[in-house]
């Protein structure tokens, strides 16, 4: 063997890196890593992590919401009570939670491996997520800290929040928090809420067979829920009953001894959702903090009104066509409201959320701004054909009278001496007088704006008619009681515009021209014994119906259309509308004699007698209501 040979036999082996104590050495590093992880996320949440957010009222209370009579009308949002203690309730409450829930729970430090393998296992056998292995600090970790998905990251999460609420609170503690912040379906959260909402009774006083269901609703709160299935929840109480008889919470004769539980709720059964009550809910949910329980808002809906306009529209000849209508005080409170002929069948609110042409009912604006502009109830206007910029608005009866006074064009709805009008007065002023009166939807300022092409809703249409009949402006539509503003003077408050008077003499006139809608006018079937204001509006192959109006303090819009914005045949605001109108505005009326409203003022005439007479037979006998 040559020396060379000889030399590298005598090499010692070279250590490679992945030998054993170096895997040893890795694997170490990696654990003091995760433990130092895992420390100073607990220290973090120790922190940061409010420890009482599971006692924590909902960030929005239940909303009881009243009539302005006080009688309860609808019940929105979730109900949360004030928090429980487990060392105040008796041991059958708590220990049905902890028997079908979690029965290791007073041995375990946050997580389960028994519960965890058990689940893994079953969920391996069914193919799916048939059981979970959460403890009851792992769901309270869950329902207080974090979002409801499934996600590996979401389940580390929860458990690094278990052993960091097992450090901080006693066992007792994360009972008390568990249960007061489960949710038991019904939109019911905690033990108190579920007590009182199920039982009518305090979290102290449940049977074993109402704690064996209320803890038998965890699992599926709102496939459980006894107000849905009382079989099913009864099924499920039978089961925790067993459960508490293996885990010793019971013995084996009270468990022989239950007896189904029963219903017995504690708060009356209300809708959660009517047209008003969507309407008004935003304002109320605004205007209070978070808190236990029910936070009762009265508001400025009367219970005979809203039975009245739902009265009117079931009685009105609609064949398959919906109906809207929208009452209010003269200062905007909303008394009553229908946006369509069944909330059940469809809760889209065509009284507040349907944008629709107003038609003639828009001429309430271009009347006005010629009021503003000098123009009298006597002054004339050609009431003859008009072309602008190749658009030629045409009368609804195809008739055209030549000079007439703008009285009688806004009685008889002349399109053609509107657009003439609005032409003269400028759209952008018309638009003006639209804002000042609170329409606040989008306005094109083309030829046909006079005949009312621009959207709105029908809450927005009211409230301008009810500046019209209060002589102040704008009139803000609401639904919760406020207090009222000072009254300035009708005229001042309803002229004033850019901080000066245009004129004194504008409210008057206007509530003449109203007048003569329904004395002489389209809207004679709206016409009621006390005197009656308002304008019917017809749209384009009569799509859109309405009647807005007012008598006494009270100011109503009607609206009747199909919601494909298809033809309605022979249907005209002074029509269907307006006699709705009228069936509804004569009880109300009736319901409140004495109150007194607007009245027409004193006219002055200019024209003889007997052509003002020819006028009206024709106008009676002639002319299609519009």
């Amino acid at each position: 063997m040559s020396k060379a040979v000889r030399v590298a036999a005598d090499i010692p082996p070279i250590r490679h890196p992945d030998a054993p104590g170096a895997a040893l050495r890795w694997r170490r590093a990696v654990g003091v890593l995760l433990l130092l992880s895992l420390l100073a996320t607990i220290a973090w949440l120790a922190g940061t992590a409010p420890l009482s957010r599971a006692l924590e009222p909902l960030p929005r209370p239940t909303l009881l919401l009243l009539s302005a009579e006080g009688q309860p009308i609808a019940r929105r949002g979730a109900y949360k009570e004030a928090p429980v203690r487990v060392e105040a309730l008796p041991d059958h409450v708590p220990g049905a939670f902890v028997a079908i829930e979690d029965r290791r729970f007073y041995g375990h430090l946050g997580i389960d491996p028994r519960a965890i393998a058990r689940a893994a296992y079953c969920n391996l056998r069914a193919g799916r997520v048939v059981e979970g292995g959460s403890t009851i600090t792992q769901q309270l970790a869950k329902t207080s800290f974090l979002s409801p998905d499934r996600r590996f990251k979401r389940k580390f999460q929860e458990m690094v929040l278990a052993f960091w609420l097992e450090a901080w609170l006693t066992k007792d503690e994360i009972l008390s928090r568990y249960l007061s912040s489960i949710y038991f379906g019904d939109g019911t959260y905690g033990l108190r809420a579920a007590a009182r909402h199920y039982f009518d009774r305090e979290p102290d006083e449940p049977t074993v067979a109402q704690a064996a269901m209320l803890a038998g609703l965890v699992k599926a709160p709102s496939r459980l829920a006894p107000t849905h299935d009382l079989a099913a929840a009864r099924r499920r109480a039978r089961t925790v009953v067993s459960a508490m008889a293996e885990t010793g919470w019971i013995d084996a004769a009270t468990a022989a001894r239950v007896r189904p539980a029963s219903l017995d709720l504690g708060r009356r059964d209300l809708p959660t959702g009517t047209y008003f009550a969507d309407w008004v809910a935003r304002q109320a949910e605004d205007a209070f903090d978070a808190d236990y329980g029910e936070v009762r808002v009265r508001t400025t809906l009367e219970a005979d009104l809203q039975l009245l306009a739902v009265r009117a529209i079931n009685g009105a000849p609609l064949g398959r066509a919906q109906a809207a209508i929208v009452a209010m005080r003269r200062d905007g409170r909303v008394v009553a409201m229908v946006g369509g002929r069944s909330y059940k069948a469809s809760p889209f609110n065509r009284a507040t959320q349907a944008k629709r042409q107003p038609g003639s009912a828009f001429k309430l604006f271009v009347y006005l701004t010629a009021l503003r502009e000098g123009y009298t109830p006597e002054r004339r206007v050609e009431d003859s054909q008009i072309t602008i910029d190749g658009w030629t608005p045409r009368n609804h009866d195809g008739r055209y009278r030549g000079e007439i006074t703008l009285r009688e064009a806004f009685a008889r709805s002349s399109n053609a001496a509107s657009v003439r009008l609005s032409e003269k007065v400028g759209r952008r002023d018309v638009i003006r007088s639209a804002r000042d009166l609170g329409v606040e939807s989008p306005l094109e300022p083309h030829p046909s704006l006079a005949l009312g092409t621009s959207g709105v809703t029908l809450l927005e249409l009211t409230a301008a008619y009810a500046a019209a009949a209060s002589g102040a402006f704008p009139v803000r539509p609401h639904g919760l009681p406020r207090a009222r503003a000072p009254e300035r003077g009708w005229r001042e408050r309803l002229l004033r515009r850019g901080g000066r008077l245009d004129r004194d003499d504008v409210w008057e006139p206007m509530l003449d021209l109203l007048w003569s809608v329904t004395r002489e006018g389209t809207g004679r079937a709206a016409a009621l014994p006390v005197p009656t204001f308002g304008k019917t509006g017809t749209t384009q192959d009569s799509r859109d119906a309405l009647f807005v109006g007012f008598a006494g303090d009270l100011v109503v819009g009607v609206w009747v259309g199909n919601d494909d914005n298809s033809p309605l045949p022979g249907v005209t605001g002074g029509g269907v509308p307006a006699r709705l109108w009228r069936d509804f505005m004569r009880p109300a009326l009736a319901t409140e004699p004495g109150i007194e409203g607007p009245r027409p003022p004193a006219r002055r005439t200019e024209d003889g007698g007997l052509g003002r007479a020819i006028d009206r037979i024709e106008d009676l006998f002639g002319s299609a209501a519009r």
